[in-house]
């Protein structure tokens, strides 16, 4: 018996050696080799200083800037320790009242009518509360707030939402997207 204790213990330390010290260890040096940029967080800079993360949406409410998705997330949204969905489903009241609510602060922002369609991710929020992407649609309808507010050019704000849309991963995956923090950082350096 005290045999198949010893077995059994060295075979613990064994197999903590490997899978909590040793593969860890790889795992996280070729992350830093390969990809160092997602492997730090993906964060962006300005001026030199991070000012969060690519992967991580953030509220902007400023009118100079784009907006991104309203979050669940937290008590005041956006919180990446509470990350989450409201849990509402397409019945509830609240949802819809809420979704209303928000389409009509696009719409007051924005300068659009009572009958303008307003993009879902900019009244929903999404699963996990923290999508730091919009549609290329969510995008158009801003561009003339955010073009008035920093004083430019339509056409230039318009140019820089088509720089920062990106395609679909391996041109089949997902959707067309804006990263609001890319762009955000890109009118600033404007």
């Amino acid at each position: 018996m005290l045999k198949t204790w010893g077995r059994a213990f060295m075979l613990l330390i064994a197999l903590t050696i490997i899978t909590g010290i040793a593969y860890p260890l790889v795992v996280t040096g070729l992350a830093q080799l390969i990809f160092p940029h997602q492997a730090n967080g993906s964060l962006a800079y300005q001026n030199g200083k991070p000012v969060g993360s690519e992967m991580i949406g953030q509220n902007f409410s400023d009118p100079r800037y784009f907006h991104g998705r309203p979050s669940a997330a937290g008590k005041d949204g956006y919180d990446a320790t509470s990350s989450g969905g409201s849990n509402m489903g397409p019945t509830s009241k609240d949802l819809l009242d809420q979704a209303a609510k928000n389409a009509a602060q696009v719409r007051t922002e924005n300068g659009l009518s009572l009958n303008t369609p307003v993009p879902s991710d900019l009244i929903t929020a999404s699963a996990s509360g923290l999508d730091p992407d919009i549609t290329p649609a969510a995008a158009q309808i801003q561009v003339a707030r955010v073009a008035k507010a920093k004083n430019m050019n339509e056409q230039k704000v318009q140019a820089l939402v088509n720089q920062y849309t990106e395609g679909r991963q391996f041109g089949f995956l997902g959707e067309p997207r804006v990263n609001v923090l890319k762009l955000n950082l890109a009118l600033d350096q404007q």
